[in-house]
């Protein structure tokens, strides 16, 4: 009877799933997995610099392609380094397994080199968490662990593999394959109250969250609400579920979303929520957040019923379940009055974005680029003003492309997430934008991306600061920016270069506008550096604690 080592099983089964590449960084807990990786394996391994970097290309990969992501990460440091990208992708449902090496089953709990209670230390960060204690447990554990990440809401899956368990044999069988998950069809009877609740209503506002990009059902979600004239608003995870410039298209709502926005949600009826978790930088004071709404709560996750606020229609579903049943059982309508007092807040209300035709400022720089890369480039961010500007002024178009750290909101996140993106998506353009602080969070892996010479953009908006903290101490703590302002401002475009990256000065640039396009043309990455003042700020705000409609302007 044939066997396998149980390093063998993990490679064998990573390539029945299709799985094309790895990211990761060997150590001696892993090292049985990397030899059978590099002996007979046609998946591609890809060498990050940081563990919590090999998390975030992972996650890149699964964000665009809706697959899970697979890292590696030996035990001890190596398993701990990556702590911070699957809490990540908990917080925004991202599909993604870790194989984390172990040490050898007779040293557990012995404190032995490298040795940590991986288990107790990711309990609350993942979906689920395996400790395998014999090779053959691997027929069964493996599929599991796609299945639970993969299904239903989406998330981080790790399993730990002794050392041991890596090179002992187990006999040949085959994969234990789990069914589809069924467990939230929507019911007809809830889909037809749904309906009857939007017909009635004069003014819905249908709020589409990270879920609906999770499920692929932006289509499907634009379709209802053209059908019955509802208008759309999105979290930071839905950019793009509804194409921007869309004649229902309200934009992202929330503590940076536009006053128009918040003034619709604040005055509509009934608020259609699908795949959104009421998240507080979403909804500001939950007890001001659409005071005189009725609110229907579409979800995959039951668990968020009731917990920001209480739905008077809960329906356990897939986003693109839900919708595509309730396309067919609304009423088409147009809703004249409801649309053309939206029309009024908007002008009354506008988004004002600064210096949006000059490519030195920060939102001219995001729509020039956007201009260049085009409606399917991916997009990555990392956390900040730079993010905030990028939500407010990028044309997001499709939400499949959207990359950033929303839940969790990781400073480093960009980069490694753009070349997860990268490797998923061959010859399309993927572009990062970022600031001083977070590239400075995972700027190693500059080395990963001139290694692999990936077509990546990096878009350096520079400020020298902590921007975001820096502009709440202004706001908000008497203009005390303690800790948030660098005495020495690094030269990141010499760090970049010394890696092996481009780089391009955009504010020296005599033609800033062709130096974007010169960049872009080029082949492999390049950074482009675009000097900010620290004093600049993304407005509108909504102060913490305080409802949506009280912003500072």
């Amino acid at each position: 009877m044939n066997s396998y080592t149980g390093a063998e099983l993990i490679v064998r089964y990573l390539e029945h799933r299709g799985v094309d590449f790895v990211a990761g960084i060997p150590g001696g807990a892993l090292l049985p997995l990397y030899e059978a990786l590099g002996r007979s394996s046609r998946i591609r391994h890809i060498l990050a610099r940081h563990e919590q970097g090999a998390g975030f290309i992972a996650q890149g990969y699964a964000r665009v392609s809706g697959r899970a992501g697979v890292c590696l990460a030996t035990s001890g440091p190596g398993v701990t380094n990556t702590v911070t990208a699957l809490a990540d992708a908990k917080l925004d449902s991202v599909p993604m397994v870790c194989i984390a090496g172990q040490v050898p089953r007779a040293l557990i709990g012995t404190d032995a080199f490298q040795e940590v209670k991986t288990g107790h230390i990711v309990e609350t960060l993942t979906k689920a968490n395996f400790l395998v204690k014999s090779a053959a447990e691997l027929w069964d554990v493996l599929p599991e662990a796609f299945r639970i990440a993969e299904s239903g809401r989406p998330g981080p899956v790790l399993i730990d593999v002794p050392k041991d368990v890596q090179l002992e044999r187990a006999p040949a069988q085959c994969w234990a394959e789990s069914p589809p998950n069924t467990e939230a069809l929507p019911t007809l009877d809830a889909l037809r109250r749904a309906a009857v609740m939007i017909d009635a209503a004069r003014r819905p506002v249908l709020y589409l969250g990270g879920g609906v990009t999770q499920a692929r059902a932006h289509a499907v979600a634009t379709a209802v609400a053209e059908r019955a004239s509802l208008p759309v608003t999105t979290t930071l995870m839905a950019l793009g579920a509804i194409p921007d410039g869309h004649p229902l298209a309200l934009g992202m709502l929330g503590m940076h979303g536009a006053r128009y926005t918040n003034q619709v949600i604040d005055e509509c009826d009934l608020l259609i929520a699908v795949g959104a978790r009421f998240d507080d930088r979403a909804t500001g004071r939950a007890d001001l957040f659409c005071p005189d709404a009725r609110v229907i709560h579409i979800d995959i996750d039951s668990r968020e019923f009731g917990k920001i606020r209480r739905p008077d229609l809960a329906i356990h579903a897939d986003a693109g379940d839900a919708l595509r049943s309730l396309i067919t059982l609304v009423t088409p309508q147009l809703r004249e009055p409801w649309l053309m007092r939206i029309a009024e807040l908007r002008q009354q209300l506008p988004l004002r974005l600064i210096d949006t035709h000059n490519p030195r400022s920060p939102c001219g720089a995001i729509r020039a680029i956007a201009a260049i890369a085009g409606p399917d480039a991916a997009v990555t961010t990392d956390v900040g003003q730079h993010q905030m500007w990028v939500a407010q002024a990028y044309p997001f178009r499709r939400p499949d492309r959207w990359l950033t750290s929303g839940g969790l909101g990781t400073m480093g996140f960009g980069l490694p997430a753009a070349i997860g993106a990268a490797l998923a998506l061959p010859g399309q353009p993927v572009v990062c934008f970022t600031g001083d602080g977070s590239l400075l969070m995972n700027v190693q892996e500059l080395a990963t991306l001139a290694e692999l010479d990936l077509n990546v953009k990096l878009v350096l908006l520079d400020n020298a600061a902590l921007g975001m903290v820096c502009q709440q101490q202004t706001l908000f703590y008497g203009q005390r920016r303690v800790g948030s302002l660098y005495e020495r401002a690094s030269d990141l475009c010499a760090v970049a270069r010394a890696f092996g990256v481009a780089t391009v000065e955009l504010g020296e640039a005599a033609d800033p506008a062709a130096a974007l396009r010169e960049a872009f043309a080029r082949p492999g990455p390049t950074l482009i550096r675009v000097p900010v003042s620290a004093d600049a700020q993304v407005l509108p705000m909504v102060a913490p604690g305080q409802g949506n409609t009280v912003a500072i302007d």
